[in-house]
């Protein structure tokens, strides 16, 4: 692999400084994935209008977690595992679906149970899933938005889980306590 420089907003590309600027303000530093992306100014933008439009869904806090969480773990992605425990329990998502979803384990709530499994679809589907799994889906109270919102957040995470994966992201000291260890990391 190419080593792919993680930029600080003094070494970044001028486009880059300011979105770094702004991640720095808001984290008290520039996480890694954002330094690494500031390689390419236009997904760095991109990556933060995303995530800053994906926030403005209908969904709860816990649910958006819950769909860039299980994309992570079924892409892999170490950083981003890792990243997102500490930013869900930062927004109080509760222990129990945390852990679910870092192991891969059924949540005990049955309508955020079938967000994660229809997450799991629309990814392993690569969009396509059956008329039965969107209906089971609506069944659980969600709605053809909370349907396209599912797909935005996960379309999310092929930005930065990709961006991980081909970099070789170093996991920030923020986020070292919630390190996790993909079980899928190999057979990619």
């Amino acid at each position: 692999m190419t080593d792919f420089k993680t930029h600080t907003i003094e070494t970044a590309p001028a486009a880059a400084k300011p979105s770094l600027e702004k991640a720095n303000k808001a984290y008290g530093f520039v996480p890694n994935l954002l330094g690494t992306m500031a390689t390419a100014p236009a997904i760095l933008d991109g990556y933060l209008a995303l995530a800053d439009i994906f926030g403005k869904t209908d969904l709860s806090e816990t649910e958006r977690q819950i769909i860039l969480m299980t994309n992570n773990r079924l892409n892999g992605c170490e950083y981003c595992m890792a990243a997102h425990t500490s930013i869900s329990q930062m927004v109080n998502v509760p222990t129990d679906v945390i852990e679910a979803l870092r192991n891969d384990t059924p949540i005990s709530n049955p309508k955020l149970e079938a967000l994660r499994e229809f997450t799991t679809v629309i990814n392993q589907t690569r969009g396509w899933p059956t008329r039965d799994d969107v209906s089971a889906f609506l069944a659980a109270g969600y709605t053809e938005q909370s349907v396209l919102e599912v797909i935005l957040g996960t379309s999310l995470k092929v930005m930065s889980n990709y961006t991980n994966h081909i970099a070789e992201t170093k996991l920030d000291d923020a986020f070292a306590p919630n390190a996790w260890v993909s079980q899928s990391r190999d057979a990619a």
